[in-house]
């Protein structure tokens, strides 16, 4: 299969969006003039059910819907369409909307880019000592756009919201001067949109194990949209050819494939994609937040991770939606998510319960809801880090209130304390970075 590109230009030569009521496509075309809409043919042909409009999961997945904008905001839009408003005028709405939709949440911008000697390092993110993020330039567009995710902003066409980094040899400098840090993520966008020779333009400057690298992780959502990258693409075995020479170096290569749905794991290609990369020597992890309107419900995590363990993936992380972009179309209660990961995660062996969740990755860091418990008559719901700013805080346990509405760290109170043990900190953490 040969791939093709669907934006919103191309969303009238779908066939089967025709069966669609026209205000519904009018309303899907305005929503995805403000969140980027991008999918393709192997999603249209071969993922979607399009007997279960507009309800199929990776329907939703890949296709603006109604709800992802705020109402107000959709008749905005609509009405300047309408009014054949000039196109100067539409955008200035269209961008002040997704300025107000938090495009980079948990203070990514203030508190992840690094900035040293006056310079900002706009390419890279680094929030964790021990890994650092990296934005290939090229790399910072997908084979599809997943609706609930949260570096939309990336895809918006504003410099300001983007990040990137064009020389490979920064990367290389930063890991040098920071020996804390083993581990790279090269992510985007989708690092592998870019061809094999400019993947290996990254990647081969760091097979010297600049600093004290040890590992080197690809985030990309290729294996579920497009496994033909990995099978019959014109650079796929070259590609194939580069995750063996990271594995022969003696680097540890970690797939962090976002699957949403087994859905994404069931097609012929999909399972052949998994095959061919794991014979590289590289490892497969999954990861995907648990959604409203697409995995909500604990049979389609349990199925997931059953499928990803027969395939040899791993499952590791189950994420809540995070505060920015449509989240109030796709975010569940706290208390809601803890129940379906509790009862998906008994369903499966051993082998299936690497997986972590439900995580908040928040501005201090990735927190675990580990559990809903009582505590002098009260429920309370406990949480730990994972992941902090300071390293210190890992596996800290501690409480907050029980809310039966709260679906995100912010909205959470302390438990009988004033404060939670790391906002003193973490307050002085922001105000250095936002000093700088």
């Amino acid at each position: 299969m040969k791939f093709k590109a669907i934006g919103i230009q191309q969303i009238d030569q779908i066939e089967q969006l025709n069966d669609l009521p026209e205000e519904y496509r009018k309303i899907l075309k305005a929503v995805s003039m403000v969140l980027p809409f991008r999918a393709n043919n192997y999603i249209i042909d071969e993922l979607i059910d399009w007997n279960n409009i507009p309800d199929d999961p990776i329907f939703q997945l890949t296709f603006p819907q109604p709800g992802m904008l705020k109402e107000e905001y959709l008749n905005e839009i609509i009405d300047l369409i309408d009014s054949k408003a000039p196109e100067s005028e539409l955008y200035q709405q269209i961008n002040k909307i997704r300025e107000e939709m938090n495009p980079h949440p948990a203070f990514q911008v203030e508190m992840n880019v690094p900035r040293e000697k006056g310079i900002e390092h706009r390419g890279l993110q680094h929030k964790y000592p021990e890994t650092v993020l990296f934005f290939p330039k090229q790399g910072q567009i997908c084979s599809a756009y997943c609706t609930y995710c949260f570096r939309w902003a990336q895809f918006s066409g504003i410099d300001d919201l983007h990040f990137a980094a064009s020389d490979p040899y920064e990367l290389v400098k930063y890991l040098e001067s920071h020996p804390q840090v083993t581990d790279v993520l090269i992510t985007g966008g989708d690092p592998l949109s870019m061809s094999t020779k400019l993947l290996r333009r990254y990647i081969e400057p760091l097979l010297k194990k600049p600093g004290n690298l040890r590992s080197i992780r690809i985030g990309t959502k290729y294996p579920a949209f497009w496994p033909y990258r990995f099978l019959t693409d014109k650079d796929s075995d070259d590609l194939l050819d580069l995750f063996r020479e990271i594995a022969d170096s003696d680097i540890h290569l970690a797939i962090m494939a976002h699957y949403s749905h087994y859905r994404e794991l069931e097609t012929t290609a999909s399972q052949e994609a998994v095959k061919v990369i794991r014979k590289t020597g590289a490892e497969i992890r999954s990861q995907s937040p648990v959604l409203d309107h697409i995995n909500n419900n604990a049979d389609v995590w349990s199925t997931m991770w059953q499928k990803q363990v027969e395939l040899g993936i791993i499952p590791y992380y189950m994420f809540m939606a995070r505060d920015t972009g449509a989240r109030e179309y796709f975010s569940i209660p706290i208390k809601e998510a803890f129940d379906i990961y509790s009862k998906a995660v008994s369903r499966v062996s051993g082998l299936g319960r690497t997986v972590r969740g439900p995580v908040m990755s928040c501005s201090p860091g990735k927190v675990l809801i580990d559990g809903i418990t009582e505590i002098n008559g009260k429920k309370a719901f406990a949480l730990k880090f994972i992941q902090g700013r300071n390293p210190d805080w890992v596996n800290h346990l501690f409480f907050a209130e029980y809310d039966d509405d709260a679906d995100w760290m912010d909205i959470l109170k302390p438990f009988e304390e004033e404060e939670f043990f790391f906002d003193e900190e973490f307050s002085q953490m922001l105000d250095r970075a936002i000093s700088l």
